[in-house]
């Protein structure tokens, strides 16, 4: 593949390692707080965090654009500290991408520690641990296989979004133009060859995505000879 098919394949791999860790970075507390807590709002913000997995992305983009557009307040804050837009910048970018992998760190993280035993949390405040032990010690480490597998599939999803993306940081070669914006221009423009090898790189990494998930979500079988 060209320089020009290259890049919008490296871009898509960083927004979309950038927009995971911003999901981990909000999903984890949230889904801890999700799986644990019993608060007043707790169901409206369950539907709004998972509502982009139902949501057209182009009304997501459109709320995310509202949202963080130069003449919204987040959007003249952000300007003014920064100098730089929001949208229609690598930063849009990535927000797009945390965005869409959000709902996939937040539901599978919480599912995990839902089938973490609260006896095995219960007997190590007895013995003195503090929630963040125990959040570090016991939560973490036995829900980890369910946040490896949400981790995975929001990475997939980020780097493959393609309306949020469009709509938010705009279809600039070189600066926002991702692979899956790529393909459509691509294919716009006649470039078939460009195109299937863009298509290919992409299709390749889902099918690892998945293998790699259903390799985390198989239960543990116990060794021969163990009791």
């Amino acid at each position: 593949m060209t320089p020009e098919t290259w890049t919008p394949l490296l871009l898509s791999l960083e927004y979309a390692s950038l927009g995971l860790a911003l999901a981990m970075a909000l999903g984890l507390p949230l889904a801890t707080a999700l799986a644990l807590g019993r608060w007043p709002g707790r169901d409206v913000v369950e539907v709004v965090v998972t509502a982009p997995l139902i949501l057209p992305p182009t009304v997501l983009g459109y709320y995310l654009l509202v949202a963080l557009g130069r003449s919204s307040p987040l959007g003249q804050a952000w300007e003014g500290l920064t100098g730089s837009s929001l949208v229609f910048t690598p930063t849009g970018c990535v927000l797009a991408a945390g965005l869409a992998a959000l709902p996939f760190v937040v539901t599978a993280t919480r599912r995990a520690m839902e089938e973490v035993d609260p006896r095995l949390l219960a007997a190590a405040a007895t013995l003195g641990a503090g929630p963040w032990r125990r959040f570090r010690t016991i939560l973490l480490p036995l829900a980890r296989r369910g946040i490896a597998g949400g981790c995975i599939l929001g990475f997939a999803k980020a780097l493959g979004d393609f309306g949020v993306t469009l709509m938010v940081a705009g279809n600039i070669p070189g600066l926002t133009q991702t692979a899956p914006l790529a393909i459509y221009d691509a294919m716009l423009s006649g470039q078939d060859g460009r195109a299937a090898g863009l298509a290919a790189f992409l299709t390749a990494v889902g099918l690892a995505v998945l293998w790699l998930v259903n390799r985390w979500a198989r239960p543990q079988r116990p060794r021969d000879g163990a009791t």
